[in-house]
């Protein structure tokens, strides 16, 4: 091949440089949607308490996302219409569907087993148990730097959740904190589900050379079935529908669009790419949690914030 032309050269930085500055603004978009999900979930409480069924609102975030996904298909890929689908290429989506479906129950059963903070502190064993999953099954060897930096990303998920915000009264301390050996079973096969689901839908969607809406589809059109039948099998004393409000809709749309930006980081990028932006929520959450909700952000908070600008580095950044 000839070298590129100067006018051809231009053309390829600019569309690279386009391509990075899209890219960047998923990533952006991501951490935002992920930082502001706890303070949505507080604005739609009433009297306190959460006034909607999560198990509909779960299944919406999944009918979003296939709604989504069809018309990405039809506006950028209708060449791919024309593609044989067989079962081979389809039931891959299947394990993922009911993976993600049994850990939103799990996380509903472990509350019996432990306080809510207590869980907060021990789901982020789930950063680990991803990287090793990660490690194992896209013989993707880490450094030790490497590790290191995911270690210390895990620490800045515990120092975040024990008490990185708080409100103003109860800053000086975490009271009635337990878990019991149950509950600990639990949250370790949580954190394996949690690692495995992620992992095996990034082998399925780069194994494939399936155009990644369509791939999107398949995972979803399983959600979908997985969760209506998590959520008929659930007991429900008030209707679909009920305690919806505008800050609900923000949230099955904010979310619906996280899942299809999600998608696209576990197949152009990795799971490990997903574990930093989830850690980077944690600053926007913070944040907004200060800035909405009047909430203290304590030392632990800033403990936090270094550590992942520690992690950031050692990982990305240090040779």
């Amino acid at each position: 091949m000839g070298n590129l032309s100067p006018d051809e050269s231009m053309h390829s930085s600019s569309g690279k440089k386009t391509l990075h500055a899209l890219w960047g603004l998923m990533v952006v978009v991501s951490v935002i949607i992920y930082g502001s999900h706890a303070p949505l979930i507080f604005k739609c409480k009433v009297n306190g308490e959460i006034p909607f069924s999560s198990s509909a609102v779960v299944l919406l975030i999944e009918f979003t996302k296939l709604i989504m996904s069809i018309a990405l298909l039809l506006v950028w890929d209708q060449r791919s219409l024309d593609m044989p689908v067989t079962w081979r290429l389809v039931a891959p989506y299947a394990l993922p569907a009911i993976l993600y479906c049994v850990n939103n129950n799990l996380v509903v059963h472990m509350q019996h087993f432990m306080d809510p903070s207590t869980f907060q502190v021990l789901s982020n064993l789930k950063i680990v148990s991803t990287a090793f999953l990660y490690s194992f099954f896209l013989h993707k060897k880490l450094s030790f730097k490497k590790w290191l930096a995911l270690l210390l990303l895990m620490a800045a998920g515990v120092f975040y959740s024990y008490g990185g915000i708080q409100e103003v009264e109860t800053v000086s301390s975490l009271n009635h904190l337990y878990v019991t050996l149950p509950g600990l079973l639990l949250m370790l096969l949580y954190c394996f589900i949690s690692g495995l689901s992620a992992i095996y839908t990034e082998v399925t969607l780069k194994t494939q050379t399936l155009p990644l809406n369509m791939q999107n589809i398949f995972l979803y059109s399983f959600g979908i079935v997985a969760n209506l039948a998590a959520h008929f099998s659930s007991r429900h004393s008030s209707g679909f529908f009920d305690g919806f409000s505008i800050w609900v809709l923000v949230i099955i749309g904010s979310q619906a669009l996280n899942g299809l930006i999600m998608s696209a980081i576990m197949k152009h990028s990795s799971n490990i790419t997903r574990l930093f932006v989830i850690s980077f929520s944690m600053l926007v959450n913070g944040l907004l949690s200060f800035v909405l909700l009047q909430l203290q952000l304590t030392v632990l908070f800033f403990v936090a914030v270094a550590l992942i600008g520690i992690a950031v580095y050692l990982y990305y950044g240090a040779k």
